[in-house]
């Protein structure tokens, strides 16, 4: 099974990476995505992240009706923080039966080469890029048969400014699945 690692954060999920992940599992050879929480990205402060656990019920209550797109908790049991390299081969080497691909952003593809071992990951892994507003994606020819520019809508909305906005007691539940709104009212998050 061709399976998509979407990575990150999710600090709060939200439509936006629903849209994109839904876009790569019916448009793209991804078989399935699997959102990959991070309980601590090595290039964000561990202070501004709700608890990892929590981040991980937002993620599992945003998902329940996709069965293609599945919440992943492998980088738990890993050191922190987490680094790409490492969790994709413990990934391959737990599912050999599956072959892994990286889903980043333009933003991200664009500092790639500031990535641990980024060699390493263009090497052994297949990278499918999606665009961001202000990053361009310029793929080598040489890297073409390994990386995918993906043509998915953007749209534009982060954490971060959902994160702000409730805490300036606005009401964002339109940027945001259902039950991941009410579990953040309900927890007190971002306040």
């Amino acid at each position: 099974m061709n399976i998509g690692i979407f990575s990150g954060s999710f600090n709060p999920i939200h439509i936006g990476h629903l849209v994109l992940a839904n876009y790569i599992v019916e448009f793209t050879d991804i078989d399935e995505v699997w959102f990959l929480v991070s309980p601590h990205n090595p290039l964000k402060s561990e202070k501004e992240l709700a608890d990892e656990n929590m981040r991980l019920e937002m993620t599992k209550l945003a998902l329940t009706k996709y069965n293609k797109l599945k919440v992943c908790d492998f980088e738990f049991s890993m050191p922190k923080p987490s680094y790409t390299i490492n969790t994709l081969d413990a990934l391959k080497a737990k599912y050999p039966e599956h072959h892994f691909t990286l889903i980043i952003g333009a933003d991200n593809w664009n500092v790639f080469e500031s990535w641990r071992e980024y060699d390493k990951i263009l090497e052994n892994y297949k990278l499918k890029v999606y665009p961001r507003l202000g990053s361009r994606i310029t793929i080598p020819n040489k890297l073409r048969d390994k990386i995918e520019a993906l043509e998915s809508p953007i749209i534009e909305i982060s954490s971060t400014f959902i994160r702000e906005s409730i805490c300036e007691g606005k009401d964002v539940r339109a940027f945001l699945p259902n039950d991941v709104y009410d579990y953040i009212i309900e927890k007190r998050l971002y306040k």
